[in-house]
């Protein structure tokens, strides 16, 4: 008797769903009311908003990796620079000559030795 009556309220229910002759969700609904009008004005300033501040993160974004870029390239330079350097010295100590700079260097390195011997 159960299984009768839900076959029936089953049936019952696609009926409705496959009589309606409305094309479903999508669309424009009729009889927009003057409220509805102001929502979607709401709706539309709220999603300029959000791509205003979605334009000015991706503006903070780039700015913040263009610094990262310009500090990376400066410590780029200065390491070339370094390297440009010891190149020069090693070209000096090849052809026998002691290098402007290089026994300064190895005091200081010295003295930091000892001091971690020291300590």
């Amino acid at each position: 008797m159960e299984v009768e009556h839900m076959c029936i309220v089953d049936n019952e229910m696609e009926g409705t769903r496959g009589d309606r002759k409305e094309g479903g969700k999508r669309g424009r609904k009729p009889g927009r009311k003057a409220s509805d009008k102001a929502d979607m004005r709401a709706k539309l300033e709220r999603s300029r908003q959000s791509a205003r501040e979605c334009r000015a993160r991706k503006k903070l974004r780039y700015q913040y990796l263009e610094e990262l870029v310009s500090d990376r390239e400066k410590a780029v330079l200065a390491l070339r620079k370094e390297l440009d350097v010891y190149r020069g010295w090693g070209s000096e100590l090849d052809a026998g000559r002691i290098p402007e700079g290089l026994q300064t260097m190895l005091e200081e390195f010295g003295a930091l030795k000892t001091e971690r011997n020291i300590n």
